[in-house]
């Protein structure tokens, strides 16, 4: 069973139950150490990862999919390299998306291999090799920042603006997979979405590039204009995607969250299926989530699609000319 977030994660002050958990975080803290000792090993083409170290959605994905949009349009070959996390599968390898499913394979898996080849597992070294013997000229991990395994050209941390890094602990004292300062000089970018409410730019070198963004909605959303909307999301934080919905002044009778990489039951559909059952009502999800839904149900719902968009775009660019001049 996959849990949401816990509440005591966020907040600038660490809870009673935070301090509790401290000492367990310590043994997050010597696995991290203990990781980054591994060798690492360089692959023949370049590879850029976007990873993060807190838990939950801080865009990654989102900027993933806009940077394989962006090296196609150039005329790469790019591949994608992930470890599916989500899936019930220990399928391992190339996905194909015609016959894979996301419930299988994992959500942003598949929605990565609807765009270009796809490679899950978590042995990214072997499976960066054969997205090389199939042509890759550049390769694209989503996930895998605490991973050393393989070599990162140009490592990118994805920050949420509006949550930061919670109370700054690690897990799961706190929402961190590593600290700020252990993953820096890892670093060759960052990118931060939304508002940047805890001063996090503020914490990061001068000297480390930085793109600013808003993760911004498709022109479906204005489609729902006039319409009662019931809203559901298994994303890393739901209520990004219910606020994002009031921005647009969509009249919202109902949200529902689901933990992250939920998988949807026959009784989850069932209940959202009675939702609609007032007229003029319609159901809105992610695309995250629209991919794990069987098709029958697809069509029968509006799926909001995110797309980065910049402050500084012409960093964008110089980060993708440094990237594969490597």
């Amino acid at each position: 069973m996959k849990l949401t977030a816990p509440s005591f994660w966020q907040g600038d002050k660490p809870s009673s139950l935070s301090n509790l958990l401290l000492p367990a975080s310590k043994v997050t803290e010597a696995l991290s150490h203990h990781r980054q000792k591994k060798p690492s090993l360089k692959v023949s083409v370049p590879v850029l990862c976007c990873g993060n170290i807190s838990v939950g959605g801080t865009g990654k994905t989102p900027l993933a999919l806009h940077i394989l949009q962006k090296l196609i349009q150039r005329g790469h070959n790019p591949h994608v390299i992930t470890r599916g996390y989500g899936g019930r599968s220990k399928k391992t390898g190339h996905i194909h998306p015609q016959h894979d499913k996301a419930i299988e394979v994992g959500d942003e898996a598949m929605l990565l291999a609807q765009l270009a080849p796809t490679w899950r597992g978590p042995d990214r070294y072997a499976n960066a090799q054969q997205a090389i013997k199939a042509g890759a000229d550049c390769l694209i991990m989503d996930d895998g920042l605490q991973d050393p395994t393989l070599h990162k050209d140009l490592a990118i941390l994805t920050i949420d603006g509006p949550a930061g890094f919670g109370n700054q602990r690690l897990l799961p004292a706190g929402p961190l997979r590593e600290t700020l300062a252990e993953a820096l000089p890892r670093l060759d970018a960052a990118v931060l979405f939304g508002e940047d409410t805890h001063n996090i730019a503020e914490q990061l070198p001068k000297s480390l590039p930085l793109l600013k963004g808003q993760l911004t909605p498709s022109p479906a959303i204005h489609q729902l204009k006039g319409r009662n909307i019931i809203a559901f999301a298994g994303i890393g934080r739901p209520e990004k995607f219910f606020t994002m919905l009031r921005e647009a002044n969509l009249t919202i009778l109902r949200t529902l969250s689901f933990p992250n990489h939920h998988i949807y039951s026959e009784r989850d559909l069932q209940h959202l299926a009675q939702l609609t059952h007032t007229p003029n009502t319609v159901l809105v999800t992610t695309e995250k989530d629209n991919v794990k839904l069987p098709s029958l149900f697809q069509q029968c719902i509006t799926t909001i699609k995110i797309e980065p968009t910049w402050h500084n775009p012409a960093l964008q660019e110089e980060l993708l000319d440094r990237f594969m001049s490597c």
